[in-house]
């Protein structure tokens, strides 16, 4: 049986600078693909702009195809290759070093989440065989995650074939190997308000766009997105950046604001939209993010398998859990049949975008333990 090294495949990837932006996953990408070729796995790349890969490995199995949590349809993973940037503050540790002090694994990347694919790889390899003799199995790399799930929006517009119907899915994300049941949508707009230019000393003679965008931003604190979800919350709003004008002596006739929109399940974003625009009056709206809400029922019998084997092996972990943060799983759950879907892996959630990101080094074996027992019950259904 082939061996993987979990720890020194984390310290090869996070050699690979694939800061987003500008966005370069090209040779990880490269690298990876001669990893799970060797493994078996049929791999394809994706290129979706200048250095920006997608890799898809496929491994098929025997049994037929089927969906919604059926072992007979091929198991799902998703990670993505691109990192945040490194930040203005200095680092103690080399970012792209994979050096291991105290246990800790230091660069940027090792939590979020070049660790989670790395001990995924390290799973499979000892299985190969017993997933080619059950229903499969398919790795979904990408990149661009980082700025809105670009690589994964590309594979599914452009190579939509690509993508099996998965009988689950799971997301490699930083969650201390803990299983976590979904995650809020972002809807993230751009609102333009538009004016008449004139000398400033004249302002009468003239409309003011940064007028027009502040009674906007005055109104939308009032704004009822939604009701509250019973396990992600209430639904978020916050506008993040404004902008206007171009010098101190004229009345502007441009301004913008942002809109940072975090959705729970029932909310539906183009009714949303409708609705902002109707309550906070004559501005222009338009989409920069629209990601979906991800919701796994925890009483769905695999959800429930794969929480009790967490919890057997990290631990009793609480109430059933969701995060904040997005995946890719946005774009790729609908796109492979609507899988149930779980996010676990052996990141640090609180090391995430940070400086001195580590992934702690005992983390990534039992995330090799761990995944190692969800694709046995999977073979074994």
């Amino acid at each position: 049986m082939p061996i993987v090294d979990p720890v020194a495949l984390t310290q090869s990837l996070v050699t690979f600078n694939s800061v987003n932006p500008p966005g370069d996953e090209e040779a990880c990408a490269r690298f990876l693909k001669t990893v799970l070729d060797e493994l078996g796995f049929q791999t394809v790349l994706h290129r979706f702009g200048a250095r920006r890969f997608n890799l898809v490995a496929t491994l098929a199995g025997r049994r037929g195809d089927a969906a919604n949590g059926d072992a007979n349809a091929p198991l799902g993973f998703t990670g993505h290759l691109d990192t945040v940037p490194l930040g203005n503050a200095d680092w103690t540790q080399d970012p792209h070093g994979g050096r291991i002090v105290d246990g800790r694994l230091y660069g940027r990347g090792t939590s979020d989440m070049k660790a989670g694919i790395a001990s995924f790889i390290a799973a499979c390899a000892p299985m190969m065989d017993a997933l080619r003799d059950g229903s499969g199995l398919q790795l979904i790399l990408t990149g661009g995650e980082e700025t809105g799930c670009d690589g994964a929006k590309a594979l599914r517009a452009e190579q939509p074939a690509l993508l099996k119907q998965l009988g689950a899915l799971i997301v490699g994300e930083p969650t201390e190997n803990r299983v976590v049941i979904g995650h809020k949508g972002a809807l993230w707009l751009k609102a333009v308000a538009r004016g008449v230019t004139a000398h400033g000393a004249m302002p009468q003679e003239g409309v003011n766009a940064i007028y027009g965008a502040a009674r906007a931003i005055t109104r939308i604190q009032t704004f009822e997105m939604g009701e509250p979800h019973p396990r992600m919350g209430a639904p978020t709003l916050n506008v993040g950046t404004v902008a206007g004008g171009l010098n101190i002596n004229s009345v502007p006739d441009h301004a913008e604001f942002s809109i940072d929109m975090r959705t729970v399940p029932g909310i539906d974003h183009a009714c949303l939209t409708t609705r902002l625009h109707h309550h906070i009056g004559d501005v222009a709206l338009s989409p920069i993010i629209d990601l979906p809400s991800v919701y796994s029922d925890p009483e769905q019998s695999w959800v429930a398998r794969m929480t009790a084997l967490a919890e057997d092996l990290v631990g009793p972990s609480g109430p059933v859990r969701t995060v904040q943060y997005f995946t890719d799983a946005a774009v790729l759950q609908p796109a492979c049949g609507y899988p149930p879907t779980i996010i676990v892996g052996p990141g640090e959630s609180t090391m995430a975008h940070k400086t001195d990101e580590y992934c702690r080094v005992d983390r990534l074996h039992q995330a090799v333990s761990l995944y190692g027992a969800i694709l046995a019950d999977w073979v074994q259904q």
